[in-house]
């Protein structure tokens, strides 16, 4: 009896050992890990940093947004955006902060996204993504130890800024000067990403940029009727997309512990605006105009105190909030997908299987094109279910 209870005892001291010493741990597939989350981009992402580095009262710091939590806090929603939801799915207990704003807690992670962010020239009153990274450097020594931002995920939502102001200043651009600027814009991303890398972060999660054309303010100021994308902004973000994936296949083959996800947001936005016509149910009733704003798509204005925006009656119907981004609903779709989805959504891992893939191991899988198509989003109505799945 003596020795089974000494058994025992050392059994039990090996355990708790083991936990605390490395503390990432699965339970019932549940995270049970202080892991942290770093953003970097642009309002998608922003978590109040526009609020905060701009001296201008902000449409975001009022109501309707944050209807839906009683709390407009300078986030582009109706309440939370996917970041929160993703924080709360990997056990982070605090809300991730914005970065630029003083006296927060950032034992957890930062958003340093900021909106009207780019990657190319010098954006008013905002940060490109290389000035996000180095605000991030300055603050790193101060907050956050080396194997704590190596076990940090980092995701970065960015360049949408890049083409709306590429279109709308080079409208009779051609396919060459079109692929020139994309050229452009992903090698800049990709020098970013490495500056990021080279700070200490090793696990990365890239959205692909939405598809553009399609967001109500865009089909607002081109006049695209109601149901018609502006396809050459489309075109851009496709031609963009199309890059991201091999760029970071080669920089995970460069460099042994360099991990990373690509989430398929341009074809998950695309899914649910064409739901209807593809044979899906996402139970959104409105996916080409917006919840709050005047215009013909109700796309422009939401929050504006001299500008008398409609409101919705209820916005969990609408896939997107303002002319831009998405409703609370949506955002939380997302975050499951980036979580938990199937190759066909992100690849090579979810987020989930990223924060607990082993720091310093190279990876074994690769980003490979999905097989499913991109839809054409100005010709919905010839599109079919078929090859597509339902994500």
């Amino acid at each position: 009896m003596v020795v089974k209870r000494s058994l025992a005892s050392v059994l039990g001291v090996l355990l708790v050992f083991t936990l605390f010493h490395n503390p990432t741990t699965v339970v019932g597939q549940r995270l049970v890990s202080p892991f942290s989350l770093f953003t970097f981009g642009d309002s998608n992402l922003d978590a109040g940093n526009k609020q905060t580095l701009t001296t201008a009262d902000v449409a975001q710091g009022f109501w309707p947004y944050g209807k839906s939590r009683d709390n407009p806090n300078g986030k582009f929603s109706d309440g939370f955006i996917v970041t929160d939801f993703v924080a709360k799915f990997m056990k982070i207990p605090i809300e991730i902060p914005p970065a630029l704003k003083p006296n927060v807690n950032v034992s957890r992670g930062a958003s340093f996204a900021v909106a009207d962010a780019t990657l190319l020239g010098a954006p008013v009153e905002s940060l490109t993504l290389n000035q996000q990274i180095r605000k991030f450097n300055q603050m790193k020594d101060a907050n956050w130890k080396d194997d704590f931002i190596k076990q940090s995920l980092f995701m970065i939502y960015i360049g949408a800024n890049d083409y709306l102001n590429f279109t709308k200043n080079n409208p009779e651009a051609d396919a060459s000067a079109q692929q020139a600027f994309v050229t452009s814009v992903t090698n800049k991303l990709k020098s970013d990403i490495t500056l990021l890398y080279n700070s200490g972060a090793t696990k990365f999660l890239i959205q692909t940029l939405a598809p553009l054309g399609c967001l109500p303010i865009v089909r607002q100021d081109y006049r695209t009727g109601e149901e018609k994308c502006y396809e050459p902004l489309n075109n851009l973000a496709k031609l963009h997309n199309e890059k991201i994936g091999p760029m970071l296949n080669e920089m995970a083959t460069t460099n042994s512990d360099f991990q990373f996800t690509v989430f398929d947001f341009y074809n998950v936005i695309l899914r649910r605006i064409q739901s209807k016509s593809i044979g899906l149910s996402y139970r959104f009733l409105k996916t080409n105009v917006s919840c709050c704003g005047v215009g013909t798509h109700d796309a422009y204005g939401c929050g504006l105190s001299n500008v008398h925006s409609r409101l919705c009656e209820y916005q969990r119907s609408y896939l997107f909030f303002d002319g831009r981004h998405n409703t609370e609903k949506a955002q939380e779709m997302f975050a499951h997908l980036l979580f938990g989805a199937d190759p066909n959504v992100i690849q090579p891992m979810n987020i989930r299987e990223l924060v607990m893939y082993p720091v310093g191991e190279p990876m074994r899988e690769v980003w490979l094109p999905t097989s499913s198509a991109t839809l054409q989003a100005s010709d919905s109505s010839s599109s079919s279910s078929s090859g597509y799945e339902f994500y």
